[in-house]
């Protein structure tokens, strides 16, 4: 059960708009030689178009899974996930995932042909159209010039940007990221924030993002869901849009993440504790 803390408004405010992205009661499971693993257990969300929406928790949450169950690469045992009030059963080109290995990415094609490749593949675009629109992605990520190259001649923050340039062409209706910056060194990591962040805010595309950090959490979302640990139960949902790059090392911000970091891992909190937690929008689940 889901309960507001008081004097604090719940992630919805206005409860008779459609969500574009729906997970009611998902539980999620995989087998093992040995048994079945329950990674999430009756796990709801709802993600509003144009939203960062961020999946936080330790490692083995089933952060991960509950992404690849919103691609259509894994089917809930338990519950439904719904994109625009369909239900989702397979994988489809309206949820495009962008992982976290970008040697992803064809060797053997230009950073180009990389980009127009799901377009010419998915019968979308015809040639020169599919190559409009993969020099229009490349130019917003500042790889227009590179286009002629290969990915091996290529930096980890430039793959990556190649693998976001790809997903946004196809214009999807949600963008998933499984922890796209994870093995970026640090420097490079903070670079594709700010550019992630810059490019939502010229496009405005609708994103899902999993991270074990929750700096990068109160960065990139502007609402995070925090998972208990294995399995994955929703613990509370924070709004952190008053947070950007510019927030890193503040006073509030790191009040914030320890906070945070008191909700994922104090498992004997009570809601009387919570309430002391003073964000400025949070849901608490009990």
């Amino acid at each position: 059960m889901n309960a507001s803390l008081q004097g604090h408004t719940v992630s919805k405010p206005n409860a008779t708009a459609q969500a574009l992205l729906s997970v009611d009661n998902v539980s999620l499971e995989y087998r093992t030689p040995q048994r079945v693993v329950r990674a999430t257990h009756q796990v709801s969300f709802e993600i509003d178009p144009a939203d960062r929406f961020v999946l936080l928790g330790p490692s083995g949450c089933g952060k991960s899974t509950l992404l690849k169950a919103a691609a259509g690469f894994i089917q809930p045992v338990e519950g439904e996930i719904r994109l625009q009030g369909q239900r989702v059963d397979a994988p489809g080109p309206d949820r495009i995932v962008v992982f976290q290995e970008f040697d992803q990415l064809p060797p053997w094609k230009t950073v180009k042909q990389n980009v127009m490749f799901p377009l010419l593949a998915s019968k979308t675009f015809k040639r020169k159209e599919a190559e409009e629109r993969a020099m229009h992605y490349l130019d917003k990520v500042g790889l227009a010039a590179f286009a002629d190259a290969y990915p091996h001649t290529l930096s980890g923050g430039m793959k990556a940007r190649v693998a976001i340039a790809r997903a946004l062409a196809m214009q999807p209706k949600i963008l998933l990221m499984d922890d796209p910056f994870a093995a970026l060194d640090a420097l490079t990591r903070r670079k594709m924030q700010e550019e992630l962040l810059l490019l939502w805010e010229e496009v405005r595309f609708t994103l899902l993002f999993v991270t074990h950090s929750i700096e990068e959490a109160l960065v990139v979302g502007n609402r995070i869901l925090l998972l208990s640990p294995h399995p994955g139960r929703v613990r509370a949902e924070v709004h952190s849009h008053q947070y950007d790059l510019h927030s890193l090392g503040g006073v509030a911000f790191q009040e914030s993440a320890r906070r945070i970091h008191r909700l994922l891992f104090d498992e004997g909190q009570s809601p009387e504790t919570a309430r002391e937690l003073d964000f400025s929008d949070i849901r608490i689940a009990y």
